[in-house]
């Protein structure tokens, strides 16, 4: 099993913010974890990414604890986090972004760039501007292709369909489609849990802090109770 969270509990101050969730993640798999807002689902991203400490309870990676292990060792490993809100530095060029996700490995691939540049060919085109002036579609491009130049064998998404319009929502998630064919692996934090079902080969579903029922994407996009808390309805048919 590439990630393997055993029983994690996190607080904020008194505020138990995660209480004893168990998760696992394959090679190859997308993972999705849908949920309410407050749910615990960016809680449990920052955390894997070593943003959070741990109160109690374990995290490992490819069979390596990793549970108080550093975030940017984390990503040397080959675990690497899309925050939600994407986190670009707005003042600096897409290219220099860019690079910025090779701080671990010290310089660039030109092979990496151009699988950025292949995906997202939008990307490609605005290279040379400012970060800050994109549209927020091409601001997610941007901080996707960020996370792909430090090579993740697991890429962390939170929200990435934020604030996008439909025709972009549809276009991102084709994407993540496309990284996971390449090899990557996707344990992926969505709001819109019609799409992320949809993608997902299994999914599990967070409530205050417990995750309160897993199965595989396709059975919860049918699930009855899981169609009227989070898809806006009964089951289609």
């Amino acid at each position: 099993m590439l990630l393997e969270v055993e029983d994690l509990h996190v607080s904020y101050g008194k505020i138990a913010a995660l209480k004893g969730i168990s998760l696992q993640v394959g090679a190859g798999e997308i993972v999705a974890l849908i949920g309410a807002n407050g749910a615990g689902k960016t809680t449990t991203l920052k955390t894997l990414s070593g943003l959070r400490t741990v109160a109690a309870g374990r995290v490992r990676f490819r069979g390596e604890d990793i549970t108080t292990m550093p975030g940017h060792r984390r990503v040397r490993l080959g675990l690497c986090q899309v925050p939600e809100g994407r986190g670009l530095f707005p003042g600096m060029t897409v290219m220099d972004n860019l690079a910025m996700g090779t701080y671990t490995r010290g310089r660039a691939d030109p092979a990496d760039l151009q699988r950025v540049f292949d995906l997202f060919p939008r990307v490609s085109e605005r290279a040379r501007q400012a970060a800050g002036t994109l549209s927020g579609g091409e601001q997610q491009m941007v901080a996707i292709g960020r996370a792909l130049m430090s090579r993740p064998e697991l890429l962390l998404l939170d929200e990435p369909s934020m604030g996008l319009a439909p025709k972009l929502v549809a276009q991102i998630f084709s994407i993540i489609a496309e990284i996971n064919r390449q090899g990557t692996t996707v344990l992926l934090v969505e709001q819109n849990a019609n799409q992320a079902l949809g993608l997902a080969h299994r999914a599990y579903v967070l409530e205050t802090g417990r995750i309160v029922v897993t199965d595989t994407g396709q059975a919860l996009l049918g699930d009855p109770g899981v169609r009227a808390a989070y898809l806006g309805g009964p089951p289609p048919g």
